[in-house]
């Protein structure tokens, strides 16, 4: 069951005790907006199997979706008003690294907050559990092999102006001081770029082996189009952590020639948890629904986090458990005392409008 929160709406009637408000913070508008779907339909799916066995806590999951494509001011706003008005027990999210922080300090613990995407790591806020992977987990392992297999040495940086691309930049530049690598320039660009003409000059002047991409969501989009569309592919890679199957279909096959990608899920990973899982999806969406990917996916195992969450907490409530915890996810893996997912992480590279996944770092 779920519906859509917005600012403005009051409770008028006590809230049943046997429903639990969860709320969904997924990109409804803005460069991440093409992720919305596919986090909604995961964690409706997960939220429908959490309440055939009796809900959370045993009280029926009821997911109010907020669009957290906006400002981390304006998002952190509508959940103190949720918090304030009783309608959010906890708090279920996938968005950016600036509308965490914001959100995280203005309900300061007074519900669990499961941040489900990859992030840079080092959130210590109260009540907040990061379970997508860190860059110590994908991004590093990822640019290894690349520089064992590919030779990438010379590297460009290119990200969206915030805190997650400049900080994985900065892990990245330590990373490239020891193994003795070189970046050729670090550009950053603000949300809703869509020409990236210039950028693309300054690329093919610089001649790097590979260009790391930290830029997300249609911005993404975009820049893959034209770097497809320039020839530069040809002789320069391209790797990121936040490219997944429904922004291939947007680049276009023409244009994702030596794309590398890293990432804790890929649509395409077999073993028996995600052929069960695809299978319960598209019973429930059907062919035509929102496409598979690690960000949709994140949602899923992000309820089913909190679910795990609800019932390892001793003695009732939503204490932080004293030892790790293993999720019901697709991937496995679990969440250890220092606040990282310990899940396996993979890289592919696209192929078609899929993935071939060519490398597993456990």
């Amino acid at each position: 069951m779920s519906r859509s929160w917005k600012q403005g709406d009051r409770v008028i009637n006590s809230r049943r005790r046997n429903q639990i408000d969860v709320g969904l913070f997924i990109p409804v508008s803005g460069a991440a907006g093409i992720w919305g779907p596919s986090c909604r339909s995961c964690a409706e799916l997960a939220a429908a199997e959490i309440n055939a066995f009796g809900g959370l806590q045993g009280r029926e999951i009821v997911l109010r979706i907020v669009d957290a494509g906006r400002s981390g001011e304006e998002v952190a706003e509508a959940a103190q008003e949720m918090l304030e008005n009783g309608q959010l027990d906890a708090l279920v999210g996938m968005h950016t690294s600036d509308v965490r922080t914001a959100v995280a300090n203005r309900i300061a613990g007074r519900v669990p907050y499961v941040y489900t995407p990859l992030y840079e790591g080092g959130e210590v806020g109260r009540g907040v559990y990061c379970i997508g992977e860190t860059p110590a987990r994908q991004l590093l392992p990822g640019i290894d092999w690349l520089a064992e297999h590919l030779n990438a040495r010379r590297w460009v940086l290119i990200g969206n102006d915030y805190v997650w691309p400049r900080t994985t930049h900065r892990i990245v530049r330590h990373h490239f001081r020891r193994r003795g690598h070189e970046i050729l320039d670090e550009i950053y660009v603000p949300f809703g770029t869509s020409r990236f003409g210039n950028i693309l000059e300054r690329v093919k002047s610089l001649k790097p082996d590979a260009v790391l991409l930290s830029v997300v969501g249609e911005d993404a989009v975009h820049f893959n189009r034209a770097f497809g569309a320039s020839g530069l592919s040809a002789s320069i890679a391209r790797f990121s952590c936040a490219i997944e199957e429904n922004m291939l279909l947007a680049i276009g096959n023409a244009n994702l020639e030596r794309l590398f990608v890293a990432s804790g899920y890929f649509g395409a990973l077999e073993n028996r948890g995600n052929d069960s899982f695809r299978e319960r999806y598209y019973s429930r969406y059907g062919e035509s629904g929102p496409t598979l990917n690690t960000i949709g996916q994140g949602l899923y195992e992000g309820m089913r986090f909190l679910d795990t969450l609800s019932r390892s907490s001793e003695g009732g409530g939503w204490r932080r458990p004293a030892r790790a915890i293993g999720g019901e996810g697709v991937r496995g893996g679990y969440y250890d005392l220092a606040q990282e997912s310990r899940a396996p992480t993979y890289l592919a590279e696209a192929h078609g409008y899929n993935f071939r996944i060519i490398e597993s770092f456990s």
